[in-house]
């Protein structure tokens, strides 16, 4: 199996950094399952990614302080997505550089874009930034002889072969290396030995052609135009009033700013606490309230029986609505229909109609016959489902203190599992210690292996640098041959567009295209037409506008109209309430009374179930302790402490922002003002 380049490793050891999760997966597993993954079976490359991976690892803090450096400086024109190339170049620099030799660093960098290499190597070699702000950077988390012995020291000893690798790839970027000619040795030629032939005459060379020399571009088109300037000017100005208008906005928003609190927002905070405080009460029954529609359909069928009347008074409240237009005209529609049917209930009279006053008696009597039933069956159905619900607690009951002797039985079969269980998992932490140290017995003669691999493996890389020396100059050659040809054709193309061109174009409004239209006419004409069908839609338009007028004063007449009536009827309706009003005052029926003894019967029953459930809840009634009621009270204490502190908190940095905007007003007026 081949081994793999020096490129390819360095790009498999950033992408063993990129698809690692530290909170997800142990070092170890990623690594392999990757290896498995890109099909990396060579050992000496394995252990190579391995020890790679692990180590920048090991040593992240470290090479942090470096990559975030190099983003301050140079973050503009670098990736962000890059990070882990630059920690894998930093690491290889500082620890491994003894290891790999200087020809092997080259060849890594060589893999890599020159210019980016170049810039990262640049930051990163530079005795004055390794000096101050890295060494103490590095002295973070490392100790002062640890960083000089094994950082700085062999950096500093390998200095002037890194500075000179520098000074090649800036000579390399700069175009100013000169490919090596080898001088190969010439071949000797020997005449033939046969008659020679007369010598030919010199042919007479072609005249070189000249070009007239063109004129120069005008020095006013490399100049920008004069409104740029002008949009520039208004930009600016502009950014500065709204940089004042912000300013002065910040520094004013506590006018209207009104610290106490709304009625609104201290109802919600007082339901807050009365919740919260319900919450420790444990042993209260909790009834779910009656539906919003049932409460508000019951009051209104009481309210027809007569039962309560002062109740519905307070209930059934006018609610003010909008009357728009849609209402007031199928109010008025509604007394209408009302008006066309007393018309001709009135006439059906005067026609000999009988009146149904002794029928509305029989409905009535039997309409509270009828309630009377129902009443009875309400009654009887409440009566029920309060006995069934007695029954339910007192099952309920019955069922906790079953539970309550399951619950010790199974904390005692729980607690004999969880002794075995302990004991099971110090049997297995036993045999994990035993794996550990064989497994770093292994580590340790892998490691001796690798040494002897990478020893053999330096003697080849230093045959094989010769050969990719002289590849290296046939590119650079190429590239140049490459470079010239662009050249020509960069020159060719500005000698062609200098020639000028006639642009101007002369154009006669009077006349036609000539295309031979039936409709065809020219632009005078049709700037005519434009005008004369401009001012027939002007009129038309007028003449819209006066019927939409008129319709909308007849509309407004119309609804005017319809108020008048609803007026008139609502009046009427308020005097017939008034006397309905005084008559059922005069003579109020009382509330119905229903008797059954069914109804009898189920309410001892009832009866008897509610006492029978006091006496159970008196027996298993819990008293609470007194640590509970105290650890209860420090928690509501403790959080109301929360509270406030968090208040505070916010009232602080409104308060310190308010007062850094103070502040840099006051700076940018005296620094107007200095410029004044």
């Amino acid at each position: 199996m081949a081994s793999l380049s020096h490129g390819q490793l360095l790009v498999h050891a950033v992408r063993v950094l990129d698809t690692y999760n530290r909170d997800m997966q142990s070092v170890e597993e990623h690594v392999n399952k990757y290896l498995k993954q890109q099909k990396v079976y060579d050992d000496g490359d394995q252990t190579f990614i391995v020890e790679v991976f692990s180590n920048c690892i090991r040593y992240w803090d470290l090479m942090r302080v470096i990559t975030d450096g190099f983003f301050v400086k140079d973050g503009k024109n670098v990736l962000r997505s890059e990070e882990n190339l630059y920690i894998v170049t930093s690491y290889l620099a500082f620890f491994r550089l003894d290891e790999l030799g200087v020809a092997h660093f080259r060849k890594f960098v060589s893999a890599q874009d020159i210019n980016k290499m170049y810039r990262f190597l640049n930051f990163c070699l530079n005795e004055r930034n390794l000096l101050t702000w890295m060494k103490d950077g590095w002295e973070k988390f490392y100790e002062h002889t640890f960083v000089q012995t094994n950082i700085l020291s062999p950096i500093q000893r390998w200095m002037p072969e890194l500075q000179e690798m520098l000074s090649h790839m800036k000579a390399k970027i700069d175009n100013k290396l000169k490919p090596r000619r080898k001088t190969t040795p010439k071949t000797e030629t020997k005449p033939f030995d046969i008659t020679q032939p007369r010598p030919r005459s010199i042919p007479i060379p072609e005249p070189i052609p000249k070009l007239h020399k063109h004129k120069p571009p005008p020095r006013s088109l490399y100049d920008d135009p004069e409104e740029f300037d002008v949009l520039k000017r208004n930009r600016d100005v502009n950014r500065r009033r709204a940089e004042e208008r912000l300013m002065e906005a910040s520094r004013i928003q506590f006018a209207c700013a009104n610290p106490e609190k709304s009625d609104k927002t201290k109802e919600i905070w007082n339901n807050i606490i009365s919740e919260e405080e319900s919450k420790l009460d444990f042993e209260r029954h909790r009834a779910k309230p009656t539906p919003s529609f049932l409460s508000t359909a019951a009051t209104l069928m009481k309210s027809e029986r007569g039962v309560t009347r002062r109740r519905v008074r307070a209930i059934s409240k006018e609610v003010p609505f909008k009357m728009n237009t849609t209402a007031i005209l199928r109010e008025g529609h509604l007394y209408s229909q009302r008006e066309e049917k007393e018309i001709k209930w009135l006439e059906n009279l005067e026609a000999g109609a009988k009146d149904k006053s002794e029928f509305e008696k029989w409905q009535n009597k039997m309409k509270t016959q009828d309630l009377e039933q129902e009443l009875a069956a309400i009654e009887r159905r409440r009566l029920e489902g309060k006995l069934s619900h007695e029954e339910a607690i007192l099952a309920r009951q019955n069922v906790i203190r079953s539970n309550k002797q399951k619950v010790l039985s199974h904390r005692e079969e729980t607690k004999k599992m969880f002794d075995e269980y302990l004991q099971q998992k110090f049997k297995e932490e036993q045999e994990v210690r035993l794996l550990v140290e064989q497994t770093l017995q292994g580590h340790r003669n892998a490691k001796d292996a690798t040494k002897k691999i990478q020893e053999i493996k330096r003697k080849i890389v230093q045959d094989v640098n010769e050969e990719s020396r002289d590849l290296m100059k046939q590119a650079i050659e190429e590239a140049e041959a490459d470079m010239r040809r662009r050249m020509e054709l960069i020159h060719q193309i500005r000698a062609m567009e200098a020639v000028p061109i006639i642009r101007q174009k002369f154009v006669d409004l009077t006349a036609t295209s000539g295309h031979g239209l039936l409709s065809e006419m020219s632009i005078a004409e049709l700037r005519e037409r434009m005008s004369l069908l401009k001012t027939a839609e002007e009129e038309l338009e007028e003449q819209r506008r006066d019927d939409i007028l008129a319709t909308k004063q007849a509309k407004d007449q119309k609804l005017l109209d319809t108020l008048e009536t609803i007026s008139r009827h609502r009046l009427e309706q308020t005097k017939s309430a008034a006397i309905k009003f005084e008559k059922r005052k005069k003579g109020e029926p009382r509330p119905l009374q229903v008797k059954d003894e069914k109804l009898t019967e189920l309410e001892r029953r009832l009866e008897e179930r509610k006492a029978m459930r006091k006496r159970e809840q008196q027996s298993a009634k819990i008293t609470a302790s007194r640590t509970a009621a105290n650890r209860t009270q420090n928690l509501i204490s403790q959080k109301k402490a929360l509270e406030e502190n968090r208040w505070k908190e916010l009232e602080m940095t409104r308060e310190r922002t308010a007062r850094i905007m103070n502040d840099g007003l006051q700076s940018k007026s005296a620094n107007r003002l200095a410029v004044m």
